[in-house]
């Protein structure tokens, strides 16, 4: 699926905090980071978590189903993504079977909605 035309959540963010995790952990292997794509795909990465995304779009959210590997583990979970009045995203986060984040992220200075 792809994005709408009028879709204002395209691009890189910064993830900057988590209800479950501090900075020191999102931050461990690299930047905490989300990228939405426009072409239905995405990535996520914070810990020692990367994962590639499907992507289902509105206006302002995006819903999406993940696979990859945490610590070398291979996981699998699901989620979305919302465009909050504030300019920032608020991210609901879930392992299959295991935990539930909720993340917030800021656009990336190098990132421009659509």
């Amino acid at each position: 699926m792809k994005a709408p035309m009028n879709c204002q959540i395209i691009g890189q963010w910064r993830i900057t905090e988590a209800d479950l995790w501090d900075g020191e952990h999102l931050d461990l292997v690299g930047p905490a980071m989300m990228t939405i794509r426009a072409d239905g795909y995405g990535e996520i990465a914070f810990g020692a978590m990367q994962a590639t995304l499907e992507l289902e779009y509105s206006r302002t959210m995006v819903f999406f189903t993940w696979g990859g590997f945490d610590e070398m583990d291979e996981v699998t979970g699901s989620g979305s993504a919302e465009l909050l009045e504030d300019g920032t995203l608020e991210i609901e986060f879930n392992y299959h079977l295991g935990d539930e984040a909720v993340l917030k992220a800021e656009r990336a200075t190098s990132s421009t909605a659509c």
